[in-house]
């Protein structure tokens, strides 16, 4: 079994560093990121890929197989270098030690709980004098500490990208309000929090339209986003958004990188061309983070 696994791996990554490849093993999210990075002008030079099996369980002669895989990508960009780092959660199945299917899961194909959720924009006058800058670079800072680990200060989930996206902006100085309604601002405590921190179609739609504290601005293209700005997704394009990421780096154009959770990824290009949620409908909202700079909000 963990051969086969083994075996399937290093076809992969065969298939991102060479035009040899075998056509019946041929990994379609793989060929999505190589035309995705030649219209890009860049190439893959060197992938490398670690997997690490997570659990087993046997039923009659059937193993069922939860694995992760942790790929690291060094793309060339023009002149330029950067690495990029993904990891995948997969399945397989095994009958008789014969390895049946072999696919990466998609945690976005179950709705998140209260995906429908939009917070309650309130007004309260005691928070008229919320005051603070955000530091765009102690966000990107955390991004990068946190991106494949979660921090034991905040509670974690399945779906955790929009939670992990506030943490960020958290660490950038951003100031929670609104406690206790779950509705209501944006906030995490007392192992509690408000829809708009851990739901990525609520915060899609709190941060351009809150009046105090965290609030964004939307911008018609990535390339007007800084670091430490936000990307929210919408797979299907159904209006529904089920996925956040942060703006980490630049490339070699001046297109955003990004991070996230639960398709756990650092760097990664900002379109999501070669994600497994990815589908021809996808609609994308880029929100900049309104900076105070010592202006009461």
């Amino acid at each position: 079994m963990r051969q086969q696994l083994y075996e399937l791996l290093q076809e992969r990554v065969q298939q991102c560093v060479t035009s040899k490849r075998n056509l019946n093993g041929i990994c379609e999210k793989i060929e999505r990121k190589r035309v995705s990075l030649n219209r890009r002008m860049a190439e893959m030079m060197k992938v490398n890929a670690k997997g690490m099996i997570n659990e087993i369980r046997t039923e009659d002669e059937v193993e069922n197989v939860q694995y992760q895989v942790h790929f690291r990508y060094l793309i060339k960009q023009k002149k330029r270098l950067y690495l990029e780092e993904e990891v995948e959660k997969r399945q397989a199945q095994f009958y008789k030690g014969a390895l049946i299917y072999d696919e990466e899961l998609n945690p976005f194909q179950s709705n998140e709980v209260n995906i429908d959720a939009v917070p309650v924009i309130e007004m309260d006058e005691r928070e008229d004098r919320i005051v603070y800058q955000y530091d765009r670079l102690r966000a990107v800072q955390y991004a990068e500490r946190w991106w494949n680990e979660f921090n034991p200060a905040y509670e974690k989930f399945d779906v955790d990208c929009t939670n992990y996206i506030s943490q960020c902006l958290h660490a950038g100085g951003a100031p929670m309000r609104g406690y206790p309604g779950r509705g209501n601002g944006w906030w995490m405590q007392n192992q509690n929090w408000s829809y708009s921190w851990t739901v990525a179609n609520s915060l899609r739609w709190y941060l351009p339209n809150s009046k105090i504290g965290l609030r964004a601005r939307e911008v018609s293209s990535p390339d007007e986003l800084l670091l430490g700005d936000v990307i929210c997704y919408d797979f299907e394009g159904d209006g529904r958004f089920n996925h956040t990421t942060i703006v980490t780096g630049r490339d070699a154009e001046g297109m955003p990188l990004v991070n996230a959770h639960t398709f756990n990824s650092r760097m990664r290009y900002w379109a999501y061309e070669d994600s497994t949620a990815y589908t021809p409908n996808i609609n994308y909202k880029f929100l900049t983070i309104i900076d105070d700079k010592g202006i009461k909000a």
